[in-house]
């Protein structure tokens, strides 16, 4: 069975991308003309793109590197700590809506201390499960489209992640607490 899911997957994406070109070609579609529309239009879109990006990554660092986010985890310690939440979790909460990559390495080290089946480990995959890159993926889709004003999602967005927070915390209580 294994060795069957291993051989289907392996073939996937070739067996995908000859469909597509079939299809292509049966609908009377210059394929490679198409494809070479479509990367334009990519490349464009990642120009376009690049500035935001930049703009968002310099300022998570800043707020890594300043130390910002030590000023808030210490402000957040009362609140959490009255709802048992482990204080090794915090800056996994902060650093997820800014940066993917960030609250990555913060979950590979909590891994990598308390092990990814201590309640530490199981809180911090629950975080990473339940929220978004919020900052990120709204520099990419506003930017995509050109959305000056954002306001009103980033308020949304941001409560929508503490809305995640609070089910990740919830639920790794309720399953393992």
């Amino acid at each position: 069975m294994l060795h069957t899911l291993t051989q289907v997957s392996r073939l996937a994406v070739p067996l995908t991308f000859l469909t597509i070109i079939s299809l292509g070609i049966r609908s009377k579609v210059a394929v490679y003309e198409a494809f070479v529309t479509g990367a334009k239009a990519g490349l464009y879109t990642t120009f376009r793109l690049v500035p935001n990006l930049i703009a968002m990554l310099v300022a998570v660092q800043i707020f890594r590197l300043s130390g910002a986010l030590e000023l808030v985890i210490t402000a957040l310690r009362p609140v959490t700590s009255l709802f048992g939440v482990p204080e090794e979790v915090l800056p996994l909460m902060l650093v997820r809506p800014l940066s993917g990559s960030g609250a990555l390495g913060v979950m590979a080290q909590l891994f990598a201390d308390y092990g990814p089946d201590s309640f530490v480990g199981r809180l911090a995959s629950a975080v990473m499960g339940t929220t978004e890159t919020t900052f990120y993926v709204l520099t990419v889709y506003t930017g995509a489209v050109g959305i000056k004003r954002i306001r009103h999602t980033l308020t949304v967005s941001l409560l929508t992640d503490l809305v995640g927070f609070i089910a990740a915390v919830f639920i790794t209580f309720a399953l393992f607490g």
